[in-house]
């Protein structure tokens, strides 16, 4: 039997494992910087592309393929690159396929270092971008030029998890000749496909649920094998954002129980969400998994299941969310996600704070908003530490 004939949850335990000749039963750790040869023609016919097999741990490692190969499997992608973080993932994903003149068209609800790329990056080089309202299918199509290469989007979209229509934007990305890249963190490749689902590119901070006990950083790319070989390889290859032998190891081991994981990350995300949504000290409350969703309905078409975070809103503004956050004796203060702990986190002056005001509040983060990330705590435990803190509120 085929790996792809098998479930999610099967690929993720055994998919792609590399066995020295001990035949160990955990994946072995190869920490070496480079390899040897026996000849030195077999060298030649290596960097030549003629002999397959490993270089230098900056090209690829039996940890880095592993780690790669069980992505591809996991997301329907032909090829995958993994690098050190998530963001060398999203910059090398944006950047490296584009030159001088080209122009991108990114969704204005993005992750703060992703504005910086979007935003203070590219023009260094060249590019141009336009920001665009995610939601509103007609200023995609308004944006695209004779010279758009890329469409870039987060869905759903940190921290207020909004929920792009993946497939239509990627329509509007093919009609104009361009690719689409979506950053798939929140969802997780568990609850969301985006290849499946039209688009060119994936990007994930592996740092978040893939890890998910709160151990490395660890970025993936995975794509068409084209997109692969002709942007992607040879720029890590160069330029050196690789991830670690160690923490590939790491994140394949991460793989294992990933499935597990977000599946009950996701069932107390939407029990904590119900409670939220009628407490008195909450103005607001988003969660892809409710019916209230404010787009529940492209939810329903796209993801598998909600996510595994949730965004609400206190009444009192910051002086009131940091009470909140302070009183807080379970869950932790920290700008991560998807971690095997519940962390909590005030996007306003934290993740987003380099945004100005205005265009914080154009995104629906205010002063009061707080992102919660379940993670693998008792629930009730998770919904009575909330409880008494926005008491305090």
């Amino acid at each position: 039997m085929s790996a792809k004939s098998y479930r999610p949850e099967t690929r993720l335990v055994h998919s792609s494992a590399l066995r020295s000749q001990f035949n160990e039963t955990s994946e072995a750790l190869f920490l070496t910087q480079g390899f040897i040869y026996e000849t030195a023609e077999a060298c030649e016919a290596r960097f030549k592309g003629e002999d397959p097999g490993f270089i230098y741990s900056r090209f690829s490692n039996p940890n880095t393929s592993m780690f790669e190969n069980r992505m591809i499997d996991l997301e329907g992608a032909e090829a995958a690159r993994s690098t050190a973080t998530g963001m060398a993932a999203v910059t090398t994903a944006i950047l490296a396929p584009l030159r001088q003149g080209d122009h991108v068209v990114a969704a204005k609800a993005l992750f703060g270092s992703c504005r910086y790329v979007i935003e203070e990056l590219l023009p260094r080089y060249g590019i141009e971008f336009t920001l665009v309202d995610g939601l509103d299918l007609d200023q995609w199509q308004k944006a695209m030029k004779p010279n758009t290469k890329s469409l870039f989007l987060e869905s759903p979209t940190n921290p207020t998890l909004d929920v792009l229509d993946i497939g239509a934007i990627a329509e509007i990305a093919h009609a104009g000749g361009a690719r689409l890249i979506v950053d798939n963190v929140f969802a997780t490749p568990i609850w969301q496909s985006p290849l499946a689902l039209g688009a060119d590119v994936v990007v994930y901070s592996a740092t978040k649920h893939i890890d998910g006990q709160g151990r490395c950083l660890g970025g993936i790319i995975l794509s068409s094998k084209d997109f692969i070989d002709e942007h992607i390889h040879n720029y890590l290859r160069q330029t050196g954002p690789s991830i670690s032998p160690f923490n590939a190891w790491t994140l394949v081991k991460g793989l294992e129980t990933l499935a597990v994981r977000v599946e009950r990350q996701t069932q107390s995300a939407a029990a904590i969400a119900d409670v939220l949504a009628q407490h008195p000290k909450v103005s607001r409350l988003i969660y892809p998994g409710r019916e209230d969703h404010p787009q529940a309905a492209t939810v329903k078409k796209q993801m598998r299941a909600g996510s595994t975070l949730i965004g609400f809103e206190v009444k009192g503004g910051k002086e009131a969310a940091f009470r909140v956050l302070n009183e807080l004796k379970v869950a932790r203060i920290s700008n991560n996600l998807g971690d095997a702990k519940s962390l909590v986190t005030h996007p306003a002056t934290t993740t987003h704070q380099r945004l100005p005001l205005e265009a914080r509040l154009e995104l629906g983060i205010t002063e009061g908003f707080i992102r919660f990330s379940a993670g693998l705590e008792h629930r009730d435990d998770l919904i009575e530490d909330l409880e008494a803190a926005l008491a305090k509120a």
